[in-house]
């Protein structure tokens, strides 16, 4: 940390991302910082009508509905990571309106162990800013995805919220409810 009479100048700053080690590393001793989106369609009073849901293929080889989500990159801004992370999932064309402040609706903590908050990811810890994004495009699941299943909130909080894996159903559940869709 810089001194009161010295300069951040003088810190060095290496630009880039992590290499597949190092983020190994880092895995083993800091919380990683995430973004996830639950993509939405909205009818002209605000209200949504519809929900995005992707199909993906798992490390394990499992398929299972996900939402919108991925690592925020060293100096990246949250606004940057969430556009970056929903073109690569529901290609360049999906027209997010992200809001002009992005306050997540939810803050959540994911741990290699499923019992302390029942968000669960087996490689890291992780902090996820979850964000309900609107989107006013074409929406096409892109290579990180295998499909994209737009459902109405009811579909969502349904049976279709039981394909997502390490709580990812308990996000999209909270997302309805802030949403205002009881019941979720």
């Amino acid at each position: 940390m810089a001194s009161a009479a010295g300069s951040w100048a003088e810190v060095a700053v290496e630009p880039g991302w992590l290499t597949e080690d190092e983020l190994a590393s880092a895995r083993d001793r800091v919380p990683i910082l995430y973004v996830e989106a639950v993509p939405v369609r909205v009818g002209e009073d605000g209200s949504v009508e519809q929900v995005g849901l992707l199909l993906r293929a798992l490390p394990d080889g499992t398929i299972s509905r996900a939402l919108v989500a991925g690592r925020v990159r060293h100096g990246e801004r949250l606004r940057a990571a969430l556009i970056r992370h929903i073109e690569r999932d529901l290609g360049p064309l999906a027209l997010p309106r992200l809001p002009v402040s992005p306050t997540p609706f939810a803050v959540v903590e994911y741990f290699p162990d499923p019992t302390v908050t029942g968000f669960h990811d087996p490689r890291q810890h992780a902090v996820s800013l979850a964000y309900v994004v609107p989107m006013a495009g074409e929406c096409e699941p892109t290579s990180a995805a295998l499909d994209l299943a737009w459902v109405t909130p009811e579909e969502a909080s349904g049976d279709l919220a039981g394909e997502l894996v390490g709580g990812q159903h308990r996000l999209l559940r909270m997302a309805l409810a802030h949403m205002g869709h009881a019941g979720a």
